[in-house]
C-alpha cells in the first residue's frame, strides 16, 4: 500500500488549492493573528519583584540573582532592585556600572535638574553604552534570559534593560566539514552576535540588514534573517518571515529542526534549504540575493532558496580558476551517478543483461563468484550496510582513531569477506568506489540522501533490471521536478529552462560573470560591468 501511495503522489496530477508559495515581484504579507494581551511593568515595585520570583522560583533556582538596593535621586529616596542570571552577565559590569552609580550618586550636580525619573536616570545615573526601556513582561523576560540585567524603580512603569551579557563560548575555529585548501579559515560558532559580526565583517555594507525573530514559545530562541535589502527579492524576505512567524512549536534546538520545520515538501529526504558553517559562503549567496538564516545556539547557517546544483557546489570553486573548477564539478557530477546507480546497474547487468559485458570480463565475475554460494543481492546488501557502519563506527569514535578503524575495519573484512568466499572480489570494487564517491559530495546532507536512495535502485536493478532502473529514474527525475524551495523550482535553471546568465552549474571566468541569476529574481540583475577589468582599457 505505501508503494502504491509513493507512485500515486508522484505521477497523479491533483488539483492543489492549498497554499502555495512563488516568487513574484508584487507581494502581501499575511499578518499573524493579534497575541494576548501581556502584563506589564507595574508602577509598585513589590509587584513587579514578587511576579519575578514567582516566575523564576528563586526558591529553588539559585543561579537567578536578585539585588534589592535603596536610590537617592532628585531629592528623594527610592527602593530598586536588578535581576539577572549568574553566568550569562558580567558581574564586574554590574557592579561598576550599575549598583555604583546607583547606589553612590556620584552625579550630584544634576539633582536640580528639570527631568523626570526616567530620563534622569537614563541620562545621569547608567554609564552604560546599550539602555533600552522595556514596559512589557514578556520584553523582561527575553533580556534576563539572553544575559541582560533588568532594574526596576519604584513608581516607574518601565524596566531598564542593560546590556551586560558575558557567555562563555569557544573561540573562531576553522572549519571542521567544509575544509578547503584556498581560502578563509573560519567558521560561524555558538553565539548568534559573533556569527552575525563575521557576515558583517566580510560584506561591509550598510544594505546588510539582519532582523532577529524568536522561535519557540518555551526556548524563544534567536532567529536571525539575513539579506542584502537592495539585491534580495522582497517577495522572497516576506515568505522567509512569514514561515519563521508561523512555527507553533514549543523549543527550536538547532537548525536542523529548523530545516524541516520551513521546508514546503518533505521529499522524501531531498534537502530543500543548504546549511553551511563557512561565513565566506554564506556571503556570496547574500550577494546573489538569497536569505540567510542563523540560529543561536548553533554553529550552522542555512541558505535558501537551493537548487540541486547547489548541493554539488564547493567552496574551493569560487578560489580556483575555471578550467579548474570546472573540472572539479564534472568529478561531481559522475561521482553523484556513481553513488546513486553503480550498485544497482551492476546487479541489473550481472543478472539480466550479461550479454553488455565483454565475454573475458564476463568470464571473470563469473569465475570469481563460482564459490560464493548466496545470491548476488545478498552480496551486495551485506558489504553495502557493511560499508555503511564502517563510515558510522569512522565517525563516532575519537577522531584520533577514527580514520584507522575506517581504513583498516574496510581491508580487514573486505580480504576476509573475500577469502571466506562470502563475496567476490569485483563487488568488493564496486562498493569501494561507490564509497569513495560518495565522499565527494560537498553537501553532506545530500550526500546522504543519494546513499539512501542507492538502496533503492539496488532492489529495482535487482527486481527488473534496466527497467526497473528506469522507472526509478523517472520517478526519482518528476519528485525532483516537483519540489519547490521556497517557490524555486528545484532543478532551475534546467527545469524550467532559463537564462541562468552564467551562474549555471559550469562557471566562465570571473570576468564574464556579469550578472547574478536571473532565476532568483534579485532586484539588482548585475553584479560588475560590462568590463571589469578596466585597466586593460
Amino acid at each position: 500500500m505505501d508503494i502504491k501511495n509513493f507512485f500515486k503522489k508522484i505521477i497523479k496530477y491533483d488539483e492543489n488549492n492549498e497554499y502555495n508559495f512563488s516568487i513574484s515581484n508584487n507581494f502581501e504579507v499575511e499578518q499573524p493573528e493579534p497575541k494576548e494581551i501581556e502584563r506589564k511593568v507595574s508602577t509598585n515595585i513589590t509587584e513587579n519583584l514578587e511576579y519575578l520570583k514567582s516566575k523564576y522560583n528563586t526558591m529553588l533556582n539559585n543561579d537567578v540573582i536578585i539585588r534589592e538596593f535603596s536610590m537617592y535621586a532628585l531629592n528623594q529616596n527610592y527602593s530598586c532592585f536588578l535581576i539577572y542570571i549568574d553566568g550569562l552577565s558580567d558581574t564586574i559590569s554590574i557592579n561598576d556600572f550599575i549598583l555604583r552609580p546607583l547606589m553612590l550618586r556620584q552625579y550630584k550636580h544634576n539633582d536640580n535638574i528639570k527631568m523626570n525619573l526616567s530620563t534622569y536616570i537614563d541620562n545621569c545615573l547608567i554609564p552604560q553604552n546599550s539602555v533600552k526601556k522595556v514596559q512589557n513582561f514578556s520584553d523582561v523576560f527575553s533580556g534576563i534570559n539572553m544575559g541582560d540585567c533588568l532594574v526596576f524603580i519604584d513608581t516607574l512603569n518601565i524596566a531598564f534593560d542593560i546590556d551586560v551579557k558575558k557567555y562563555n563560548q569557544r573561540g573562531i575555529d576553522s572549519p571542521s566539514n567544509e575544509t578547503i585548501i584556498k581560502g578563509p579559515q573560519e567558521a560561524f560558532v555558538e553565539n548568534l552576535r559573533t556569527n552575525t559580526s563575521l557576515i558583517r565583517k566580510i560584506v561591509n555594507n550598510e544594505n546588510l540588514i539582519i532582523e532577529t525573530i524568536p522561535v519557540g514559545k518555551i526556548s524563544q530562541t534567536k532567529c536571525g534573517i539575513c539579506y542584502m535589502k537592495e539585491i534580495a527579492n522582497g517577495d522572497l524576505v516576506a515568505e522567509v518571515k512569514y514561515r519563521l512567524n508561523n512555527l507553533d512549536v514549543d523549543s527550536l534546538l538547532s537548525t536542523g529542526q529548523l530545516e524541516q520545520l520551513i521546508e514546503e515538501d518533505e521529499g522524501y529526504g531531498i534537502p530543500q534549504v543548504i546549511s553551511t558553517e563557512r561565513p565566506d559562503k554564506c556571503t556570496k549567496y547574500l550577494l546573489q540575493g538569497r536569505v540567510i538564516v542563523l540560529v543561536n545556539g548553533n554553529p550552522y547557517a542555512l541558505i535558501m532558496p537551493a537548487t540541486i546544483e547547489d548541493f554539488l557546489f564547493s567552496p574551493e570553486d569560487t578560489n580556483l580558476r575555471p578550467l579548474l573548477a570546472n573540472f572539479l564539478r564534472g568529478i561531481r557530477v559522475i561521482a553523484a551517478f556513481l553513488t546513486l546507480l553503480l550498485p544497482g546497474t551492476y546487479i541489473a547487468i550481472t543478472s539480466f543483461h550479461q550479454e553488455l559485458l565483454p565475454t573475458e570480463l564476463l568470464f571473470s565475475i563469473l569465475s570469481a563468484r563460482q564459490n560464493v554460494p548466496f545470491p548476488i543481492i545478498f552480496e551486495i546488501l551485506l558489504m553495502e550496510f557493511s560499508f555503511e557502519l564502517i563510515r558510522e563506527a569512522g565517525l563516532r569514535v575519537p577522531s584520533p582513531i577514527g580514520s584507522t578503524i575506517g581504513i583498516v575495519g574496510a581491508l580487514i573484512l573486505g580480504d576476509a569477506a573475500v577469502n571466506a568466499g562470502i563475496v567476490s572480489p569485483t563487488l568488493i570494487i564496486i562498493v569501494a568506489i561507490t564509497g569513495i564517491s560518495s565522499f565527494t559530495i560537498p553537501d553532506f546532507s545530500f550526500g546522504f540522501h543519494l546513499r539512501v536512495f542507492r538502496f533503492v535502485f539496488i532492489l529495482l536493478g535487482f527486481t527488473a533490471g534496466f527497467l526497473g532502473i528506469g522507472v526509478g529514474i523517472f520517478v526519482y527525475i518528476s519528485l525532483l521536478c516537483s519540489l519547490k524551495s521556497f517557490g524555486l523550482p528545484y532543478t532551475s535553471p534546467i527545469a524550467p529552462a532559463s537564462d541562468s546568465k552564467g551562474n549555471g552549474y559550469f562557471i566562465p571566468p570571473i570576468w564574464k560573470q556579469e550578472y547574478r541569476a536571473g532565476f532568483i529574481a534579485p532586484k539588482k540583475e548585475k553584479a560588475q560591468g560590462k568590463i571589469s577589468m578596466k585597466w586593460k582599457e
